[in-house]
């Protein structure tokens, strides 16, 4: 594919904080549009079954918002329209996207393509049981949302990755499409048919390929602010050629990033208008999605990026879950936290020198409260000089 010339040019400054601000982490938060404002602007929020302070998609709002109630961001992702309101109307569903994410309802019509993708699949690795399929389908039908144990069984032992026919069926009639997680309970997906929970006007898969594409090469670009080919594809895990094929007609704009080395696309709206207000400080989810493609990361922080929780525990440089700590528009340490009654333990703490011990400080003591911790205990500090300043600090607060 021919890039065609920048629009403009960008420096390497101003591309980081067009990014910062198409993520929400710069400028004053919308608090009245809440979680599911933030859902929309970012178009995709990533689960994950890992939890030290909270899951994943309760971390991503709390990094923009403050302290949330956890229990306002489950209701605010799963909650449909108030009861005696017609219809009821859900406000988002969990599908494959950069990985198993929550997405805004209203862009179901935009993953035809993956759901059709899905069904042409001719290979699986799990074998299907005959009837299974259409006898989960029947039962969901006659007795409403129900979890994978109780249409018959998740299991067939106690290894994870044992699936039993009952959930191999109903996890292939999600990819098709013909089944919705409709919320998590007790993180186990709640399915129903799609025909009953996705509202009228979006259950159809009459976009083609291209119009979905093109859709979300725009929401992955807006989202972003501005990203090269790989940062766009990456978002919401499309492929470089399916990037190349609408990108041009996508209503994004190429520009040229200082330092970059790549030819780089921007939302024109993010151009407009310099990048300005109030920066947050706070701990990242490692499943955040303004660190989610490692290579982005280190061009526009100068920030290694990894999470170690599958490496092995000798192995691992700066612990299980180690969150990014985010201040001043920077990526200035690392926390791998856990939780001990209600007591925040910092067992590593990596620094980028001795100032960026307040800004550490701020976010443990934010975290902290949000999860009901009433005290914080640091246990190591990579430069051993600056445990007690951070202990200090911490003190102080």
């Amino acid at each position: 594919m021919t890039t065609p010339p920048p629009t403009t040019d960008l420096s390497a400054d101003e591309a980081r904080r067009i990014a910062l601000r198409a993520q929400g982490f710069l400028g004053t938060p919308d608090r009245r549009a809440g979680v599911r404002g933030v859902l929309r602007h970012l178009g995709a929020v990533q689960l994950d079954t890992i939890s030290v302070l909270a899951r994943s998609h309760e971390l991503i709002p709390y990094a923009r918002l403050g302290a949330v109630g956890r229990r306002t961001v489950e209701n605010a992702y799963w909650t449909t329209a108030p009861l005696g309101a017609s219809p009821a109307r859900p406000h988002a569903f969990e599908y494959w996207s950069h990985a198993a994410c929550i997405l805004p309802i209203e862009e179901w019509p935009h993953f035809a393509f993956r759901r059709r993708a899905y069904r042409g699949r001719p290979h699986w690795n799990h074998q299907l049981p005959d009837g299974t399929y259409d006898q989960v389908i029947k039962q969901l039908r006659t007795e409403g949302p129900l979890t994978a144990t109780e249409l018959g069984g998740a299991k067939k032992t106690s290894e994870w990755w044992d699936w039993s026919g009952t959930k191999v069926a109903v996890e292939r009639a999600l990819m098709y499409g013909e089944v919705v997680c409709v919320e998590r309970r007790g993180w186990k997906r709640v399915y129903d048919l799609a025909e009953r929970a996705i509202p009228a006007d979006l259950l159809h898969d009459e976009l083609d390929d291209a119009e979905c594409l093109r859709r979300l090469v725009r929401l992955a670009g807006q989202s972003l602010g501005v990203g090269t080919r790989a940062d766009i594809a990456d978002y919401h895990r499309l492929k470089g050629e399916q990037v190349d094929a609408v990108i041009a007609d996508s209503g994004l704009v190429p520009v040229a990033v200082e330092g970059w080395g790549k030819p780089a696309w921007a939302d024109p709206a993010a151009l407009e208008t310099p990048p300005r207000g109030r920066h947050r400080t706070t701990l990242l989810s490692p499943f955040d999605s303004l660190i989610w493609e490692r290579a982005r990361t280190e061009r526009i922080f100068g920030f290694t990026h990894r999470l170690e929780a599958y490496v092995p525990k000798p192995k691992r440089i700066h612990g299980y879950f180690a969150m990014p700590v985010l201040a001043g528009g920077r990526l200035v340490g690392r926390v791998d936290p856990a939780r001990e009654g209600t007591t925040l333990v910092a067992r590593q703490v990596t620094l980028d020198g001795p100032k960026a011990v307040p800004a550490v400080a701020q976010a443990l003591a934010e975290a902290a409260s949000w999860v009901d911790c009433t005290g914080i205990r640091v246990d190591r500090v990579d430069a051993p000089e600056l445990h007690a300043p951070l202990v200090k600090e911490l003190a102080d607060l």
